[in-house]
């Protein structure tokens, strides 16, 4: 989910040294953030493929298995661009510089490091990057409903329309396929990211969506059924859909 003014940021830690992460996530949380220490970039992989998304990664290079580079770059294949990614390794060379920074990370951080001064950097990095999205936040309005979709907020004229986490990712989602119908398989890997999983949750979350966006929920007009295609986002209903 798009880190937000206010919500409390999750710090993927991605470091194999017990000791290491330890110490990187006691200084994270006293800072207020909500670390995730994993050891390897094969189980960073596999919760993010599970719907995880981090506010900011901090990345070892030299890991078991899967190294920092390769995972650096399938995340940036695979999640938004716009995360920051800080690479912390005793690996200094030049070259390995480089080719992190090429791969998309953002900053370099070299072993051994101050721990305060890491985590000024994470302030720094997401503060920024509240700055870059405030000032660019895109909208889809459908209706008298406006999706702020930068900030993950949905709003009815003024009024914020609560939502969770899921329930506003499944909307985006729709909302940006409008016109078109989208299966319950598309909706499933396009919001869990993920091609396993139980795909009877879109359904229940599409329930939900028309319960807080739908004149009669019963008879929707923005989230309609598609027999035997999935669902359908109608921005404009009045044009002849129902």
């Amino acid at each position: 989910m798009r880190y937000t003014e206010g919500m409390k940021a999750s710090i993927l830690v991605i470091e194999d040294v017990p000791e290491m992460a330890d110490l990187i996530c006691m200084y994270l949380r006293n800072a207020g953030f909500e670390p995730l220490p994993l050891d390897t970039a094969e189980k960073a992989q596999e919760q993010i493929s599970g719907g995880y998304e981090p506010s900011l990664v901090l990345l070892d290079l030299n890991l078991p298995g899967m190294s920092g580079f390769d995972f650096l770059k399938s995340f940036r294949k695979t999640c938004r661009a716009t995360i920051p990614v800080i690479v912390v390794s005793a690996r200094d060379d030049d070259e390995d510089i480089i080719k992190g920074l090429g791969l998309g990370a953002d900053e370099f951080v070299t072993k051994p490091f101050s721990p305060k001064v890491l985590v000024a950097r994470v302030q720094a990095k997401l503060a920024r990057l509240l700055e870059t999205e405030a000032s660019v936040e895109e909208t889809i309005r459908f209706g008298p409903y406006t999706l702020l979709c930068n900030s993950c907020v949905l709003k009815k004229g003024a009024e914020k329309i609560p939502l969770s986490a899921k329930e506003y990712e499944v909307l985006e989602f729709l909302a940006r396929s409008s016109g078109t119908p989208v299966t319950p398989e598309q909706i499933f890997r396009g919001v869990w990211k993920s091609h396993f999983g139980d795909v009877t949750a879109v359904g229940v979350y599409v329930q939900r969506l028309r319960k807080k966006i739908e004149t009669n929920p019963a008879a929707p007009q923005y989230i309609t059924t598609q027999f035997g295609m999935g669902y359908q986002f109608n921005a404009n209903p009045a044009d002849g859909n129902s």
